[in-house]
């Protein structure tokens, strides 16, 4: 490494050291002399009086709704609206976000303003979404829902990019990391570099200028972001051997301070495939965020990157059983780690230099990761790593010198309220209504008990004081923050996704398990003196590695949801599979689609002949209606119109497959191929759907709902399937692609191209999903189902 390099990196590292010691030695003082104590005793007096309401027995009555638990996102929502406090709770949490992400001063006029139209914006939102979506079954953290905001925007391409990289990095991350966390932090990243990005905009920005400057945000904030799963959580976790790690370290410093990613080289160790995949995606993060900064920015980048980066790894190494750390050394580094990871956000969208902002952010920091770590003490503790707190909680004892995080903490909020935001109103509202809301809590989490030794521990040498925080943190109400609520509500929708997901794939595996088990034909023991080749080649093409998907959603819709007996309908499982097996044959022919290879084997019509495969195709279609009509437990008319409508059902697909073969050579429109897909795909996924509803006798208003879900569905899996045609796998997909092209067919690829293709598969995912509320069952299943439709890979 060019030692000239080096030595400018480590004298920018020893300059902002220097400023951070600064900090500290005065907020040292302000700790020894315990000039926080009055001051704050003094503030805090002034603000319960907004906090501690003493409700008469009238006002007990009239209150009416009872208050939700916190961390129940819609019901807390609609107590906040319905009982007037909306309000102040959203305007307390967007200025603090104004002051901690966007660096504001919350006594300007214009961050006033800014705050006001974020309130309205929200709160109108909000309460919108209440009503709209009262008893709804889908999120506000939805992809449909961000993909229809990203439409507003004019970037859902981009959303559809930054989706498929959240996925695969969530894919990456391994077990032994918190995949929930690592994604909520991705996300919360790139929110905070979006709204940094529109603070900068201004309000005369155009339309084209806007979108442009969102869509790179949206890249420039997952650039970023991924160094926080990717280098800050891996080199913490237990993933990387020592050796690991510190080649890891090396090829992440030389990148901070030549300004250009190494070659991985040899990589010693175990986890040599995670690591080839996060070489080569942060070094397309950090070229994509290199070539997006102005030259005026770029020092202030790498020189911000390498503080956060050193700073972090100061800490990383220390170790618990080391007594001797002292206080500097302790704090030194997170004044700036916590500093430099928000100034970075600045510099990656490359805003001008802003020195009210700098300052603001340079003091603030140390406020945040102090709440984080006293959060996260007993972790730290079990992890065996060394922050103020688990080292006071270990050495404080036997080292009176150490300065007791508790106080420096509130050191550190008394400075910022007087000293860097001037004695503010409004700051020093917000600023404590943070404060009682974090231990409020932490008491929750922990218990009272725990709190409470946690509390004797930490305990501020004031006993007046740290009374009057413990009497705050019991009685004082109306504390609590949106962001707060957004984050835990965050992580239980993707703990709750992953569950789902990984039950939803159980369930595929095991009742496609079970159905491979049912579809194999017998032969006929009279006539076993001859060959019944039509029955081989039945018996070949149901024994290909199909995915069952529609006899699977029958299943699971007719026995889960409809309560309906599994042994009874077993003939309707495998008339669903005769019939898509048969168009699939009949799909292959050479006057069709020719296809060569079909659930990764040779087509029927390669093995047999030409004519074998079609009447093995009528073949399956009999044999479908009869296993139909052996639905013998069911009533004589319910069968009879399930019947009926499977006839329509395959007339239909012939109508389908009619038309695209009428459409060879020939450009469709997009109404026509819209049409033309219901026909081929959707009709039979809605069959899967609507017989057993059928057997169920269910409302014709479900069965519309279902329809509906089923078309839009249809149309989403055809585009998957045009898209894979073009980008898949053979191996994964078990046929050749290519083949559209080669055949002259419309499709939506050829028509739209393939980001117009994505743009309109999302499209049709968003219709089938708001179709999904007006099903009035369990949709879980559903829902994974069609997220299994746009994600697959064959």
């Amino acid at each position: 490494m060019n030692e000239e390099l080096t030595k400018n990196a480590e004298v920018c590292y020893r300059l902002a050291e220097q400023k951070a010691a600064h900090y500290f030695k005065s907020l040292y003082v302000q700790v020894m002399q315990k000039t926080y104590v009055p001051i704050l005793t003094k503030d805090i007096q002034s603000w319960k009086h907004n906090h501690i309401h003493h409700h008469s027995l009238l006002s007990f009555f009239s209150r009416g709704k009872r208050k939700p638990d916190v961390q129940e996102y819609r019901s807390y929502i609609q107590w906040l609206h319905y009982t007037g406090k909306l309000d102040n709770y959203l305007d307390r949490s967007i200025s603090y976000i104004f002051m901690r992400d966007l660096g504001k001063a919350l006594d300007s006029p214009d961050t006033q303003i800014r705050v006001r139209r974020a309130v309205d914006s929200l709160k109108n939102h909000l309460t919108s979404s209440n009503e709209k979506n009262r008893g709804d079954k889908t999120d506000t953290v939805s992809m449909a829902g961000l993909y229809r905001k990203a439409q507003k925007e004019g970037v859902e391409s981009t959303m559809i990019w930054v989706m498929d990289k959240l996925k695969t990095v969530s894919a990456n991350i391994p077990k032994e990391m918190d995949v929930e966390q690592a994604q909520r932090k991705l996300i919360k990243i790139i929110g905070g570099v979006i709204m940094h990005q529109v603070e900068e905009m201004g309000d005369d920005i155009s339309p084209e200028e806007r979108t442009r400057k969102l869509d790179e945000a949206i890249r420039l904030g997952y650039s970023y972001g991924l160094t926080y799963p990717f280098i800050d959580d891996l080199l913490d976790a237990k993933v990387l051997s020592a050796k690991e790690k510190k080649q890891y370290s090396d090829l992440i410093r030389t990148t901070l301070i030549t300004g250009a990613v190494p070659e991985l080289g040899e990589w010693d160790g175990n986890n040599i495939y995670l690591i080839r995949y996060i070489h080569s995606e942060l070094r397309d993060a950090f070229e994509y965020i290199k070539a997006h900064q102005r030259p005026e920015t770029m020092k202030s980048f790498f020189e911000q990157s390498y503080v956060f980066f050193n700073s972090q790894e100061v800490d990383r190494i220390k170790d618990l059983s080391n007594a001797d750390y002292t206080n500097e050394e302790l704090y030194i580094p997170i004044i700036l780690k916590s500093a430099s990871s928000r100034l970075i956000v600045r510099s990656v969208i490359s805003a001008p230099e802003d020195e009210g902002f700098d300052n603001r952010t340079f003091f603030y920091g140390i406020y945040n990761q102090l709440a984080d770590d006293f959060t996260d003490m007993f972790d730290d503790m079990k992890d065996g790593a060394v922050t103020p707190y688990t080292y006071y909680m270990k050495y404080h004892d036997k080292r009176l010198d150490l300065i007791n995080p508790f106080e420096l903490y509130w050191t550190v909020i008394s400075n910022l309220i007087h000293n860097v935001y001037h004695s503010d109103t409004k700051t020093c509202e917000v600023i404590l209504d943070r404060a009682i809301n974090g231990l409020k809590r932490f008491k929750e989490r922990m218990g009272t008990q725990k709190y409470n030794e946690v509390m004797e521990l930490f305990a501020c040498e004031n006993p007046k004081f740290s009374s009057l925080i413990q009497s705050m943190v019991r009685k004082a109400d109306d504390v609590d923050f949106f962001d707060k609520l957004l984050r835990d509500h965050m992580i239980t929708i993707l703990k709750n996704e992953r569950k789902e997901q990984e039950d939803f794939l159980d369930t595929i595996e095991t009742i496609r398990s079970q159905i491979n088990n049912i579809l194999n034909i017998p032969k006929i023991e009279n006539i076993s003196l001859m060959k019944e080749s039509i029955i081989d080649a039945a018996n070949y093409s149901l024994e290909g590695d199909g995915k069952r998907l529609r006899p699977i959603v029958t299943w699971v819709m007719g026995v889960n949801e409809y309560g309906l007996n599994k042994s009874a309908i077993v003939p309707l499982i495998r008339s669903l599979e005769y019939m898509h097996t048969a168009s699939l044959i009949f799909d292959d022919l050479p006057s069709q689609d020719n296809a060569l290879t079909r659930r990764g084997r040779p087509t029927l019509h390669q093995v047999y002949n030409i004519a074998t495969a079609e009447l093995t195709s009528l073949f399956l279609t009999q044999k479908a209606i009869e296993e139909q009509a052996s639905l013998d437990q069911f009533d004589s008319k319910t069968v009879l119109n399930l019947i009926r409508y499977s006839a329509q059902i395959a007339e239909n697909m012939c109508r389908g497959q009619a038309m695209d073969l009428d459409s060879k050579g020939k450009q469709l429109t997009l109404e026509q191929l819209n049409m033309m897909c219901f026909y081929k795909t959707g009709i039979a996924f809605e069959a899967s759907l609507i017989m057993p509803a059928i057997l169920a006798n269910a409302e014709e208003l479900e069965i519309e709902a279902l329809k509906k879900f089923a078309h839009y569905a249809g149309i989403a899996f055809q585009i998957k399937d045009d898209l894979l045609d073009v980008e898949g796998d053979p191996i994964l997909l078990g046929k050749s692609t290519g083949k559209d092209a080669e055949n002259n067919n419309s499709t939506f690829v050829s028509i739209l191209g393939q980001e117009g293709a994505r743009k309109e598969m999302w499209e049709y995912y968003c219709l089938a999903m708001e179709a999904l509320q007006e099903v009035l069952r369990n949709t879980t299943f559903l829902k994974h189902l069609l997220n299994y439709i746009v994600n697959r890979d064959h």
